[in-house]
């Protein structure tokens, strides 16, 4: 009879040889033969119990130690460039270990997210564990799930919170990573679809309960991907900062300068302050001033800040939280130009003519101190005629020159005519318990109007200082809207009644001239939006192609490196432009402008995507409350599938299913942007005024159902099983109308609703 191998012997053995563990290669190993064979399973079986061995298949290993041929998820460049991974499937007892990609020279380019098949090789007394040479690239990250947690007999399901997501995804217990039933969980696909259609995912985070406090953004967060917690290192080199010095910066800080934000901001990135010129040769001019927090100062190239500043690429702001750039020792302290507290800047010094036109400008890397901290709605009431104790000593020597400046600087405006478009911004009102208490428009203030003015006079000036020197930076990019959308605004004029120019070089006084057509009209919202719609969305480069839509020949952002890494790059620009320190544009990043343009110009879509899912959510649980009710509405949108419905209340928008609106067959003419019915001749179009009733609204994927009750007054059939309903046919005239206008040339000849 052969001796059986000790537990402990054949630990040792797979610890040794971590190529040969499979059952035949440990008989071999000792020796074991024959019958013998089932006393060696036995204890095998003994250990794989015990959590000692993990079997895999026929093969038997550690599962503390990661296999000699492993697959891993690359993650994020550390610091110092060093690029890490992390298995993708890890059983053992503890975090699971680091490993080290070690690049060969003929290896490929790897990033955050792509899987790879690598072999290992253990390592002792280092940060990490492993060092991993790559035998090949297998993929980038899997396909990833945020939703509701459902548990079963077997199991479970995740129901998607993303809007029009109706698959579910089955979760086998072993992958549930403790999630209770009803949590709110991240997942990733682990395998194809099974036989009941459904893919399958394994949790990799529980984030709570999706009906909490506030919860609505956490959602946006992780169903975008937006970095919401500062690395430990970053953390402690913004500790270690301390407030910057007069130094050799020129000293603005008897200037009275003063900042004008939101009532509730809390950083404050900007200050302004103008003044008559007193130049005989520019008699009726003006002088201003824009002084921007200096936070190249404190987020140099190369640090571990500044590469987290640059992954972020921007703030994300919700209603009830901001997910900022840079750390709030930076954001909400050292950079922000705090009331009667002395702050670095850079600022520049703007000449206006009588006319509004900058004649001239010069820039200085300076040091100051605000006055005064104010709010939109105090300064407007100031120049109203209603001071307050904080607003009185300052109308005359601060508030009237700044109005003064503005009023000469919308000359210029108008005779520049860039887009004007007049869009209402919703601002939603939260309790301290998360819950939305109201939905209403901003009112829009001269004294917005104001800082917006100033902030792009100062972001001309930059760019153009910059182009002057030959400086490497980033421009704002705005290209002229694709002739295809335009005709599709054409096709939504027309139908409105309106008319837009054809057959010249567009420029934004076309588009102006239509904006003023359906102004103080029932169109008026519908052409602004479609407008907008129709515009191609602006990005960064480092190639200068213009500003279409601010009808700028050159443009840059200048005015908000607290919360924007493109403004960060435009100041170490002027920085090295004017030699005034060795923060300024270092020589790799000016090598690596154009991966920086593409990627903050990613970071920005990101953002505004998870900005306008959150306010979809938080409107759809406002109106949860409100399932059965009637809204007046307006058709923005026409697809295949049915109509979209901005409410006027609310602003929010619905989708009228095209199954509810009645029995007959629907024609979608994309030209047209129109539905029509097949039997009665109804015609359904973009800028109809409806009534709608909600049917549904699903605060956790923000999706509102509603149901059409009548147009331009005009009753509709109710749901598919409804008939045609009672009451005269809507739009029959149109319906004759667009069907001789698409036999022609593709126009919609519609009477003008008066």
């Amino acid at each position: 009879m052969t001796r059986i191998p000790s537990k402990e012997e054949i630990l040792n053995w797979i610890s040794e040889h971590p190529t040969e563990t499979s059952k035949r290669d440990i008989s071999r190993a000792f020796g074991v033969k024959g019958a013998d064979r089932i006393d060696l399973k036995r204890v095998l079986k003994e250990l794989a119990a015990d959590g000692h061995l993990e079997k895999r298949k026929k093969t038997y290993r550690d599962p503390d130690r990661l296999p000699p041929v492993s697959v891993l998820a690359v993650s994020q460049p550390d610091s110092d460039g060093d690029l890490y991974a992390d298995p993708v499937e890890w059983n053992g007892h503890g975090p699971a270990p680091r490993v080290l990609i070690v690049e060969g020279d003929s290896s490929p380019a790897l990033g955050q997210g792509d899987r790879i098949l690598a072999r290992l090789s253990e390592v002792m007394g280092e940060a990490y564990q492993y060092e991993g040479r790559l035998i090949r690239r297998i993929g980038t990250n899997p396909k990833r799930v945020l939703g509701v947690y459902r548990q079963g007999s077997e199991g479970g399901r995740i129901t998607p919170v993303e809007r029009g997501s109706d698959k579910e995804w089955r979760v086998a217990s072993q992958d549930a990573g403790g999630a209770r039933d009803g949590e709110l969980v991240e997942a990733e696909q682990s395998g194809p679809k099974g036989r009941m259609g459904l893919p399958s995912a394994r949790i990799v985070s529980r984030l709570g309960n999706p009906s909490a406090p506030k919860a609505v953004s956490l959602i946006a967060i992780h169903q975008h991907g937006i970095p919401d917690s500062f690395p430990d290192d970053v953390i402690a080199q913004v500790d270690r900062a301390v407030p910057a010095e007069l130094g050799k910066r020129e000293d603005l800080r008897t200037m009275q300068l003063v900042t004008i934000d939101p009532a509730d901001a809390r950083d404050h990135d900007d200050a302004i302050f103008a003044h008559g010129d007193d130049d005989p040769a520019n008699k009726g001019g003006h002088v201003v001033w824009v002084a921007i927090a200096d936070v190249a100062h404190y987020v140099t190239p190369g640090t571990a800040l500044d590469d987290e500043a640059r992954n972020r690429g921007n703030s994300t702001y919700f209603p009830d939280r901001v997910v900022p750039m840079l750390p709030d020792r930076l954001s909400g302290d050292l950079c922000s130009l705090h009331e009667g507290v002395e702050r670095p800047c850079l600022a520049v010094r703007m000449v206006l003519n009588a006319a509004g036109e900058k004649i001239g400008h010069r820039f200085i890397r300076g040091f100051m101190r605000s006055v005064a901290s104010l709010n939109y709605v105090e300064v407007q009431e100031a120049i109203n005629g209603t001071v307050s104790e904080k607003t009185e000593p300052l109308l005359d020597g601060v508030i009237k020159p700044l109005f003064a400046a503005y009023h000469a600087a919308t000359k210029a405006r108008a005779a520049r005519q860039p887009l004007d478009l007049d869009l209402p911004e919703r601002r939603i009102e939260l309790s301290d318990e998360g819950v939305v208490t109201s939905v209403a428009f901003r009112d829009r203030l001269d004294a917005h109007r104001l800082v917006e003015e100033f902030m792009i006079l100062a972001n001309v000036a930059a760019a153009e200082e910059l182009v002057s020197k030959k400086q490497a930076l980033l421009f704002r990019v705005h290209e002229e809207p694709s002739p295809e959308k335009l005709n599709a605004l054409r096709e939504v004029a027309q139908a409105s009644g309106l008319t837009l120019a054809k057959g010249q070089v567009l420029q934004t006084r076309h588009l102006n001239k239509l904006l003023a057509q359906a102004q103080g009209t029932d169109f008026d919202e519908l052409i602004n939006i479609s407008t907008l719609r129709s515009m191609t969305q602006a990005y960064y480069n480092a190639e200068n192609f213009g500003h279409f839509g601010l009808a700028l020949k050159s443009y840059a952002h200048f005015t908000s490196p607290i919360r924007r890494y493109a403004d960060l790059i435009v100041h170490r620009a002027l920085i090295s432009a004017h030699g005034w320190g060795k923060d300024g544009l270092a020589p790799q990043e000016i090598d690596s402008l154009d991966q920086t343009a593409v990627h903050i110009s990613e970071t920005e879509r990101r953002s505004m995507a998870a900005e306008r899912d959150t306010t979809d959510r938080y409107l759809a649980a406002y109106l949860s409350e409100r399932v059965g009710n009637e809204f007046p509405g307006r058709i923005s949108g026409v697809a295949r599938f049915g109509l979209f419905v901005k409410l006027d209340e609310t602003g929010a928008d619905g989708l009228i299913p095209i199954r509810t609106i009645g029995r007959e067959y629907f024609k979608f003419d994309a030209d047209t942007q129109t539905l029509t019915g097949s039997d009665s001749g109804v015609v359904f179009g973009i800028g109809q005024r409806v009534t709608v009733r909600l049917s549904e609204a699903v605060a956790m994927t923000g999706g509102l159902l509603l149901e059409l009750l009548s147009v331009e007054g005009a009753t509709v059939p109710r749901g598919s099983g409804g008939g045609r309903g009672r009451g005269k046919p809507v739009g029959r005239k149109r319906a004759k109308s667009a069907k001789k206008a698409r036999k022609t040339s593709r126009k919609v000849t519609r009477k003008r609703n008066s």
